[in-house]
């Protein structure tokens, strides 16, 4: 939230899924971008302890993902172009997620944001964790900070499933290949930002630049294309991500 509060201007937050509730991990506003007008979507994790529990830690339940497909059918209907900015571990887990269908919500937006007519563009900011960012990242630009990662599961958790000992977190992380080259090399993001060697945090204005800078070029091009260009390209290229091919 951060990025939107320092990037964009006007921002409009709507609430609720219109099924069942709100989610306080993840916010969904109208927004413009320079004059442009937008949807802009982000995670809040929280400050404080209590904050932070609030926010599940920044882990979005069902609503939260039905929430924002909802808010990005409606950028669709008035042509407007969906930005998501992503730092989350990972969908919510809990019981009750999964008890209003946490994976139903999860694909619902994999296959809502592979047709959406507009333009789409999805930044991961520090943590893009499993199938929970992929949820708000099926988008026409994947970008990804520096120092970010971009991973199917946390190697803390992959540590534990392959080695049953989180301290294997280094060896997992190394197999996983999450950092911001190696997603990059894999095709599965389309431009690495660059960010002060210290973070984003340590600049916090040159970062704001540098990323508004970066989405009005990206939107820019993406605007210039035929709608039905987009949405096949889009389709094309999720489709061909990270192929890998042996002979014999």
């Amino acid at each position: 939230m951060n990025f939107i509060d320092n990037i964009f201007t006007d921002f409009s937050e709507i609430h609720g899924d219109r099924a069942f509730g709100d989610d306080d991990a993840l916010a969904c506003g109208m927004a413009r971008l320079d004059r442009e007008e937008v949807l802009a979507i982000g995670i809040r994790k929280g400050g404080s302890l209590k904050d932070r529990i609030k926010r599940n830690f920044g882990m979005p339940s069902p609503e939260g993902y039905r929430k924002a497909l909802r808010c990005m059918k409606i950028a669709e209907k008035f042509g407007r172009p969906v930005i998501s900015f992503i730092d989350l571990p990972g969908a919510y887990p809990g019981v009750g997620a999964e008890e209003r269908g946490q994976a139903e919500a999860i694909a619902r937006n994999l296959l809502e944001m592979s047709r959406l007519r507009v333009p789409t563009i999805s930044i991961i900011t520090g943590e893009g964790g499993s199938g929970g960012a992929l949820a708000l990242a099926v988008a026409d630009r994947v970008l990804i900070l520096s120092n970010a990662i971009y991973s199917v599961i946390s190697p803390e958790q992959c540590a534990v499933i392959m080695w049953r000992d989180a301290a294997q977190r280094e060896l997992a992380a190394a197999a996983l290949r999450i950092s911001a080259p190696e997603i990059a090399a894999l095709g599965c993001v389309d431009e690495i930002l660059p960010e002060p060697r210290e973070g984003a945090h340590a600049n916090r204005e040159a970062s704001f630049e540098m990323l508004a800078s970066a989405l009005q070029r990206h939107l820019a091009e993406l605007k210039a294309l035929p709608i039905n260009d987009l949405v096949a390209a889009r389709q094309a290229k999720f489709r061909n991500i990270a192929q890998f091919y042996t002979e014999g």
